[in-house]
């Protein structure tokens, strides 16, 4: 037996289960108004807001060096200017893939580098610019010269020279595809 108002007006029936609030018929559009307002806006800021930038080697060597004395040190040291493209990813995150560099990892001090540890940074084979310190909340379990792919938040250190040029933050690491 069908109910009273289905018999009254069979072809609305289906708008009392979908489209009714309080018995009356709504004009729903849903793309209409404020409705492709809010859609356009969310979509502006999904498209804009995501700010993970995947980075490559080559990105990291816009940077100029100067030698300049730390008092502090009795010592010169390479001092870098970084690029105004640098400095935009700056506080961004950012994901690079490069060669694990298990350093220290009873004081959590992780590396990654354009090079395997026999052509690294401090072997001398390549410049500061192809290293990055890394800060973990948990410390990874990778070994030395694994592939990976590091993100995190990336930070220009030029004035601190107890830590690398580059630092990533807030970081998680994978193997490398």
């Amino acid at each position: 037996m069908k109910s009273k108002q289905s018999q009254s007006n069979p072809k609305r029936h289906w708008l009392k289960t979908n489209f009714q609030f309080r018995g009356k018929p709504r004009n729903f559009k849903p793309f209409g108004g404020a409705n492709k307002l809010c859609l356009g806006l969310f979509l502006l800021v999904s498209f804009f807001g995501y700010s993970q930038k995947n980075i490559i080697w080559q990105d990291l060597a816009q940077v100029n060096f100067e030698e300049k004395y730390f008092e502090t040190y009795g010592e010169y040291f390479l001092y870098p200017h970084f690029e105004d493209s640098l400095k935009a990813m700056e506080g961004k995150q950012v994901t690079i893939t490069g060669f694990f560099l298990n350093i220290d990892p009873e004081n959590d001090i992780y590396i990654l580098s354009k090079s395997p540890m026999a052509s690294c940074f401090f072997c001398g084979a390549a410049g500061p610019e192809t290293a990055i310190e890394l800060q973990f909340d948990n410390p990874s379990k990778y070994r030395t010269d694994d592939v990976v792919t590091v993100t995190g938040i990336l930070n220009l250190n030029a004035d601190d020279i107890n830590h690398f040029n580059y630092i990533l933050t807030d970081c998680t690491v994978k193997r490398a595809k």
